[in-house]
């Protein structure tokens, strides 16, 4: 709509791997799960004919900005979406009274106009999109800020212009009047670099890096995924941006985590702004090979960067709309700036919940959260146990049995699992051959209640392919669940962060009986040497490793801004009253502090829109 570290300002990021810790990439940015039909079902209009009539009929509305009539456009069940083209911000309505009401209140300031099918982009046809079949174009036009591209999603209605009825529309923002400063050539744009006796391109970069005469206009908290990605935004328009972290280097917040990880999700999906993957990379791309990408990104986008830096404090000056913030370095030299906006990209699993089990401050062995674990090498021929079956849990058991040591985890609940294979359905869309920003768009043609919908019939796909897997857990006393309402993984990623596992190997573990399995309902108490059984039995273990997930990112407002900042944006992440996820890539209760976080897909897709609208505060001021 998209890991883990044992500081509050680690630059942690949900990516392509998943789980508690490691990174979750299954968001409401993914929502195909059947592939485009190559025929129009029978009794449906030609599809650009269709779609260009529609158009033309939403055009017209809207250019005599009747929110009435353009509510009519849709289905009585409708869905508008935006993404700052016409509202300013995030929003979705559904339904024809809400349409109305929501256009009602930004048309006139917002003036659309000139509505056609996008030239040179994917052309309209029909395909299936969550159990429906529906004319799928995209669209462009202008508003009074700038220019924006749309999707329309219809369904065949021989009342409707064109045969048709908007099921789902979505309208996106894709650049201010004034960005085709970027046309220029290549020759105009580096005249200067050919003068001599003065400042060259690296003199430049040191000094913009050093702030030694001005502070940046936005400073972003985290340089992992979620950072780097506005921060390109940003700085390719002209926004003076400085990204700051804790960690020795961009890219520690996957080079520092444990030995084996390697993303979920596939290469084609995860690509940051502006510098695609190069076609030599693996489906599954290793942490440390992202991690290096990530430093070179920064470097060859000309990023300002930080490392060993913490937001130690920061106040908001109502009267200069202006922060002012103290940043502790390295060598603890504290540094005052005046920023107009703090971005927190510091992940949805920032600061590690400390395990909370009867007895366990008795254990004598090591306890570990699963964000400061590393591999098993240290542990081999010994035994261990790891509190939680999360996607994490999962990942640190199949470590520790490779490694020879003897562990099995302890369930405290029933946990979704899917095989890394069916996991790669939600990304449908992105295998249909369209150029990746076509792609995008479309990705975010998915308003919540039809979210739910196309990832209760993906969850099912999925368990029919690995019933034979589910079975054998299941025999072995694993307890499973489809998540919330049957709608799987991506569900239990938006609403609370976790709860499922990709299997790569350790759940046939478990149903070989090679990882053990312990019912947390059958525990009594830790005691010195491991855990005691309610029946009497004490399992020994020298390592308890805590999956155990990760306190909101609130807390992490509230341990550098203090408890009034906190309060006042409130929880962040989960779904909010409108489907969007809360306090994410728009405004908050705080002016000034905006959030960025999620997969590589999710960060590269609302980077887009959340630089946009810090843009336009930026020209309302």
């Amino acid at each position: 709509m998209s890991a883990i570290a044992p500081s509050s300002f680690a630059s942690t990021q949900t990516s392509g791997a998943s789980g508690p810790g490691v990174a979750a990439a299954f968001s409401r940015t993914e929502g195909s799960v059947t592939a485009p039909s190559s025929t129009p079902p029978v009794g449906t209009p030609e599809a650009a004919v269709a779609a260009t009539r529609w158009l033309a009929a939403l055009d017209e509305a809207l250019t005599r900005t009747d929110a009435a009539g353009t509510a009519a456009l849709f289905t009585a069940s409708g869905h508008w979406r935006d993404l700052v083209a016409l509202s300013g911000t995030i929003s979705t309505v559904s339904g024809h009274a809400p349409i109305a009401q929501a256009l009602g209140a930004c048309l006139a300031r917002s003036r659309p106009t000139g509505v056609r099918l996008a030239a040179g982009r994917t052309p309209p046809r029909w395909v299936a999109r969550a159990g429906q079949d529906v004319l799928e174009a995209l669209f462009e036009f202008q508003t009074s800020a700038g220019v924006a591209s749309g999707v329309l999603r219809g369904v065949a209605d021989p009342t409707g212009p064109g045969g048709l009825r908007a099921w789902i529309v979505v309208t996106a923002l894709q650049a201010l009047h004034g960005d085709d400063r970027r046309g220029l050539s290549r020759d105009q744009a580096l005249d200067s670099s050919r003068e001599f006796g003065v400042e060259n391109w690296l003199d430049r970069r040191v000094r913009a890096r050093q702030y030694l005469d001005h502070d940046p206009q936005v400073l972003v908290i985290g340089a992992g995924q979620a950072g780097l990605s506005i921060a390109a935004r940003l700085s390719a328009d002209g926004v003076d941006t400085l990204v700051i972290d804790r960690e020795t280097r961009v890219g520690d917040n996957w080079r520092n985590r444990y030995h084996s990880l390697t993303l979920h999700n596939e290469v084609h999906v995860n690509h940051l702004p502006f510098m695609p993957f190069p076609p030599t990379w693996p489906t599954f791309i290793p942490k440390d090979k992202l991690a290096n990408w990530f430093e070179s990104y920064a470097e060859s986008l000309e990023l300002n960067c930080w490392t060993r830096t913490e937001l130690t404090s920061g106040r908001w000056d109502e009267a200069s709309q202006r922060w002012t913030v103290e940043l502790t370095r390295e060598d603890g030299s504290v540094r005052s700036m005046r920023p107009r906006h703090l971005v927190f990209a510091c992940g949805v699993s920032a600061i590690p919940k400390a395990p909370q089990a009867p007895g366990l401050e008795t254990f004598q062995g090591t306890v570990l959260h699963s964000g400061d674990y590393t591999d098993g090498r240290a542990w081999r021929g010994k035994q261990a146990l790891v509190l939680g079956t999360g996607n994490s849990a999962h990942d640190v058991a199949q470590d520790l049995q490779a490694h020879g040591v003897q562990v099995s985890m302890i369930q405290r609940s029933p946990t979704h699992v899917v095989s890394l294979r069916q996991a790669q359905r939600v990304y449908a869309l992105y295998t249909e051959g369209m150029p990746i920003d076509d792609s995008d768009l479309l990705a975010t043609a998915m308003p919540y209640p039809v979210l739910i919908d196309a990832y209760k019939i993906f969850t099912e796909l999925s368990r029919q392919v690995d019933q034979p897997l589910l079975d054998r857990l299941a025999a072995r006393g694993f307890r499973l669940t489809a998540g919330e309402d049957n709608t799987g993984f991506q569900m239990m990623y938006l609403r609370r962060g976790g709860g499922y596992y990709f299997n790569v190997g350790c759940s046939d573990l478990i149903a070989n009986g090679q990882v053990g399995l312990i019912d947390h309902a059958q525990i009594d108490r830790f005691v010195e040497h491991g855990v005691r059984m309610k029946d009497g039995r004490v399992l020994p273990a020298d390592l308890v490793v805590a999956a155990t997930g990760y306190h909101n990112p609130q807390e992490v407002v509230r341990r550098a801004l203090g408890d009034a900042v906190a309060e006042r944006v409130g929880e962040v992440w989960g779904v909010d009253h409108d489907g969007e996820v809360r306090n994410m890539w728009r405004p908050t209760g705080q002016p000034g502090l905006w959030f960025t976080a999620g997969s590589l897909a999710q960060c590269r897709i609302y980077s887009r829109y959340l630089a946009l609208q810090i843009r336009m505060a930026e020209q309302a001021s």
